[in-house]
């Protein structure tokens, strides 16, 4: 049939910020070895992840997705892997309080190394060469050699993504994802001197768990108390690499790509004839649509049902990046279309893209406090047209960074150089996730939000 999808068929497609690669036949090689290569996560997990966010889409859990802009291969290292993967496991016990409902945990990590540029090239003094677009591509050192893309660099991104989630495994399974044990480290935030107001919600997730253990409900025989669901998630940028790990499951017959749980289309890629939306359309993957302020609606909702025709709750997630200054005039109109419309999608709010700045000392940062404005403007929206708030997306880190301004630890610009260390936008620290995730939950305890709710489902 003329229109039976393939994992190929995206080549037939326009596609945007896909690297140039000169040699052609290298590029094929890798690629073959890749697609003989074992899968990175099973498809059983995928539907695992797609059932998870559907109870989102109903209002019956929440979803947190976080991790690093960009994975580098030089910053990879056991600890940061196990400092990301604990700051997430600290933010969803203070949300799961506060929420009052599972949290579905969805890391961005292990394939995150793909990122669209603003502009192809970049250019200090007379030179001028190809931009940075991820180490899955090529290298940040502004050199010839470095900035080529390369695909061997795919090799390398296979094997860390492997190693990585080899670790989170044994990270959510072994006893490291323990709920008291979280508690206990979220009990040395709330000890810093400008914690006092998180002080209380601590101690009332102390009593409940105190009360539970009395009950006879701990660690020793309730699996939750001990392990927990992890799923990973990344941008589907790279096209060739994810067709290389798109297979056939043996289970159900459908396609999915092994390289992550979740995959999403970027803003600037989610053209309704594109490469991108052509590729997601196939996978069994659940599959999030990154929309900003240029969303145009009817483009919008074509693109649920070119992905989505079966309007399967869980299946497609809108991550929300509108801006503080931007999204109380542009979301409002997209969640009464979509809702007019009865499509069944998880609704989150990525705070971090459309509050990106340039600070005066030259650094590319976001403030904490428009970070925190867009989520509760987020929240209000929803609430006002009876809508659920399903969760949220950022780019953040287990690292004492200083690349976001502001936040208990009192961030300024002259802090910024201190350790800025992102290969590509500034993220949150572990103090600032953490400050975030129980401001969050402060709000998300809201009576009148939770009535509201639970009324319009």
């Amino acid at each position: 049939m003329k229109n039976k999808w393939s994992p190929d068929s995206w080549r037939t497609k326009p596609a945007k910020h896909l690297p140039l690669y000169k040699d052609k036949a290298a590029l094929e090689s890798v690629l073959k070895k890749i697609s003989r290569y074992p899968p990175l996560v099973f498809a059983g997990e995928a539907r695992n992840l797609e059932k998870q966010l559907g109870e989102v889409a109903n209002g019956n859990a929440f979803l947190l997705q976080g991790g690093d802009c960009a994975e580098s291969f030089s910053d990879f290292h056991a600890n940061n892997i196990r400092d990301s993967f604990k700051v997430i496991l600290q933010m969803a016990v203070v949300l799961t309080f506060g929420a009052s409902c599972p949290i579905v945990k969805v890391g961005r990590i292990a394939g995150q190394f793909a990122k669209p540029r603003s502009q192809n090239l970049e250019k200090i003094g007379d030179i001028e060469l190809e931009s940075y677009k991820g180490d899955i591509i090529n290298g940040i050192e502004f050199n010839e050699t470095s900035r080529k893309a390369n695909p061997q660099r795919l090799f390398q991104a296979y094997n860390q993504s492997a190693a990585t989630l080899n670790l989170l495994r044994a990270f959510s399974q072994g006893g490291f994802a323990n709920l008291h044990k979280i508690h206990q480290w979220n009990l040395s935030f709330v000890e810093h001197d400008k914690a006092e107001k998180f002080k209380q919600m601590s101690k009332r997730i102390d009593e409940c768990l105190a009360f539970m253990n009395a009950c006879g409900i701990n660690d020793k025989n309730v699996r939750q108390l001990y392990e927990t669901d992890f799923f990973t998630s990344h941008e589907a940028l790279l096209l060739p690499y994810e067709e290389a790990l798109t297979r056939v499951d043996s289970t159900t017959g459908k396609w999915y790509d092994v390289s992550a749980h979740m995959l999403w289309v970027g803003d600037r890629t989610r053209q309704v004839d594109g490469a991108h939306i052509e590729f997601v359309k196939g996978v069994g993957n659940p599959i999030g649509i990154k929309i900003g302020p240029s969303i145009n609606i009817e483009e919008l909702l074509k693109i649920i049902d070119i992905i989505n025709p079966d309007n399967t709750a869980g299946r497609i997630t809108l991550i929300c990046r509108m801006g503080a200054d931007k999204i109380m005039n542009k979301l409002p109109n997209v969640l009464k279309s979509v809702k007019k419309e009865g499509k069944k999608v998880v609704w989150t709010c990525d705070p971090m893209h459309g509050n990106t700045i340039k600070s005066n000392s030259g650094y590319k940062t976001r403030p904490l406090t428009n970070i925190i404005s867009e989520i509760q403007q987020f929240f209000q929206i929803h609430r006002s047209i009876g809508t659920y708030p399903g969760g949220v997306h950022l780019e953040m880190t287990g690292q004492d960074v200083t690349e976001c301004m502001g936040g208990l630890q009192k961030i300024t610009d002259s802090d910024l150089k201190n350790r800025y260390h992102t290969y590509c936008d500034p993220r949150l620290n572990a103090s600032q996730s953490l400050e975030l995730a129980f401001l969050l939950a402060e709000f998300l305890k809201d009576d009148d939000f939770s009535s509201q709710i639970s009324s319009n489902l």
